[in-house]
């Protein structure tokens, strides 16, 4: 029996690709073992023990959004758990490691490869995230969904495939209507709360222009604990009976092929989806993704013709209502837009990352390497601190999930 770890987590835009990936592997090859690696902070634990699937979970930091402190702390974690991590490697006899980065990922990654464990990347972003970044010099392969992100590696490495996706995500046929628009909004796993405030005023904007014939219909996913604020603005802007808000959407694939317009943020997840479905989409991308990579997603989209992409500095509510407005009157462009969305789509991901892996899983293993793993803890907790003292982090400190919302 082969065992594949997949190690990351956080949000939906590393779970999800993680759960394709695995269900992928064990499609290939049923007596396979899959087993994820993630956090007691991420979503991983409320969707995959939902699932039934075997998660194993590591006590470990983020690295960014606490300051100098904050990466001190977590590269020191990070350096304390690589033994706990080398120890459940072994444990498991894993055969491959696939990271997503996220807080799992990279402590995990090395582990593996300091045992001669293939390990293999996977980066669904246009600019690699920071455990990628530093992993990617030890990677046996790393699979990319954008071009762009193939600059910073090793190309005998790279895999250009696209982001793996569950099986229920699958082209729909897109219908544009006259007169009539159902909008789908998403801020991701966890919601947005930008697009939790100006997306209601700016359908408020369009229900008091009738003069513009928009009819519209709303279904919006808040994120968790969000719903009741954001159906109270509904509610006190007149448009109660216009939009379903729920807190969020299990089924996104039957939501996706049921929408005219999309409005959400720009993780690689999100546009993966979209694509996968073939719908036209606003997005208003994360302004504090890590290196402003949402931008840049969103961008790579709308240069292909399939999105509209604004910044969320210029995301005013006129601004919004406009797009919307000039979306409903024109349903060619939407259909263009669509099957511009459906061009980009890589609807075989997953099945392809889960051969290639099971390929790997199956090959020679390395030569060991030789990490300070298990060292005295002076020395875990030293090399961190002086790497922060440099502006950069050991491999050891390779994770952190850069992108909320």
């Amino acid at each position: 029996m082969v065992t594949v770890l997949i190690a990351g987590g956080g949000t939906g835009g590393h779970v999800f690709p993680m759960i394709a990936v695995g269900d992928a592997v064990r499609a290939a090859a049923p007596d396979a073992r899959v087993v994820y690696v993630g956090t007691a902070r991420g979503i991983e634990v409320r969707v995959m023990g939902e699932r039934g699937d075997s998660l194993e979970l590591l006590h470990v930091l983020p690295l960014r959004g606490g300051g100098l402190s904050g990466f001190v702390r977590g590269a020191a974690r990070a350096g304390r758990v690589l033994p706990e991590a080398r120890r459940l490697v072994e444990r498991l006899d894993a055969r491959v490691v696939l990271s997503l980065g996220g807080y799992a990922g990279g402590p995990v990654s090395l582990a593996a490869r300091s045992l001669g464990v293939p390990v293999a990347i996977l980066e669904p972003n246009s600019v690699l995230g920071l455990s990628n970044r530093l992993l990617s010099p030890l990677v046996d392969r790393a699979y990319v969904a954008f071009p762009e992100a193939t600059r910073a590696l090793r190309p005998s490495s790279v895999r250009l495939f696209g982001v793996p996706l569950r099986r229920a995500f699958a082209r729909a046929p897109y219908a544009p209507r006259e007169g009539k628009l159902s909008l789908l909004v998403l801020g991701g796993s966890q919601g947005a709360l930008a697009l939790n405030d100006i997306v209601p005023r700016a359908i408020a904007q369009l229900a008091q222009g009738r003069e513009r014939g928009v009819d519209l219909d709303v279904v919006h996913q808040t994120g968790r604990d969000r719903e009741a604020a954001v159906r109270s603005l509904y509610a006190e802007l007149g448009l109660a009976d216009r939009a379903r808000v729920v807190p969020f959407i299990d089924d996104v694939a039957e939501a996706l092929a049921a929408a005219d317009v999309v409005i959400a943020r720009a993780g690689a997840s999100t546009l993966a989806e979209l694509c996968a479905v073939g719908r036209p989409s606003i997005l208003i991308p994360y302004p504090f993704a890590a290196d402003d990579h949402q931008l840049k997603n969103a961008q790579s989209l709308e240069r292909a013709s399939a999105a509209v992409a604004i910044a969320q500095a210029d995301a005013t509510e006129a601004r919004l209502a406009s797009e919307i407005a000039r979306l409903a009157a024109a349903p060619a462009l939407r259909a263009r837009m669509a099957d511009a969305a459906a061009a980009l789509a890589t609807p075989d991901a997953a099945a392809r990352v889960a051969a290639d892996l099971l390929e790997l899983a199956r090959a020679p293993r390395h030569r060991a390497l030789r990490f300070p793993i298990g060292g005295r803890a002076a020395r875990a907790d030293e090399a961190p601190r002086r790497a922060a003292m440099r502006g950069t982090a050991p491999p050891g400190a390779a994770l952190g999930q850069e992108e909320a919302g």
